[in-house]
């Protein structure tokens, strides 16, 4: 990572973070300044316009977002057309996989994760900003590829669908009435009942 990369990183996370706690109206340059200990002026001098600093977040985003699949050894590269076939085992540790990422996005992810839904917020009324959801189609076609391993039988409609079903868990117990309810993110008991959850929506899509 050169310096400037780097820089921008750190830019990027001030701002995660800026967001997280006020929403898209506290993010300005001058306050990612403030917020990462740098000099007046930095941010913008990286980062010159508004829409530059919301890519950079966009992007800073999906990049922790991949080390995290990476780290539960989720899949995060092109499917492969060599890969096993997925038995009732494998669904149940990927159950268990997305669960302990879904925890994590809960816990300590929990500022990304609302700075993630702010930005898909900004973006219904920015139409600017719509390259944004690009970062969302890599977890399509790995769910795609998963569910065709698994044998479902309309996996480019049903690899869809558990991905939206998925981040709507995820956005249920973050800001929904489901936050009332759930077990504490961060504990055995929430990445059970995430597991749980998960898994019965992999039984329902094929069948196993």
């Amino acid at each position: 990572m050169t310096a400037r990369t780097n820089r921008i990183a750190l830019l990027a996370d001030a701002a995660i973070e800026l967001i997280a706690d006020g929403g898209m109206r506290a993010l300005t340059h001058r306050a990612v300044d403030a917020r990462a200990e740098m000099p007046p002026g930095t941010t913008s001098a990286y980062l010159r316009t508004r829409q530059a600093l919301i890519e950079a977040v966009v992007g800073r985003l999906a990049e922790r977002d991949r080390a995290d699949l990476a780290a539960y050894d989720l899949p995060t590269g092109p499917p492969s057309p060599t890969a096993p076939r997925l038995d009732g085992d494998d669904l149940d540790a990927l159950a268990a996989g997305v669960a302990e990422v879904l925890d994590r996005w809960l816990s300590v992810g929990r500022s990304r994760s609302l700075a993630r839904y702010a930005c898909l917020l900004e973006a219904v009324h920015r139409p600017d900003l719509r390259g944004i959801l690009q970062h969302g189609t890599g977890l399509r076609v790995q769910a795609r590829d998963l569910l065709t391993r698994a044998g479902a039988t309309d996996p480019e409609r049903q690899g869809d669908q558990f991905v939206a079903f998925v981040d709507g868990l995820l956005f249920d117990r973050l800001a929904g009435a489901g936050a009332l309810s759930a077990p504490q993110p961060g504990s055995a008991a929430s990445r059970s009942d995430l597991s749980a959850a998960v898994r019965t929506l992999l039984r329902a899509l094929t069948g196993t």
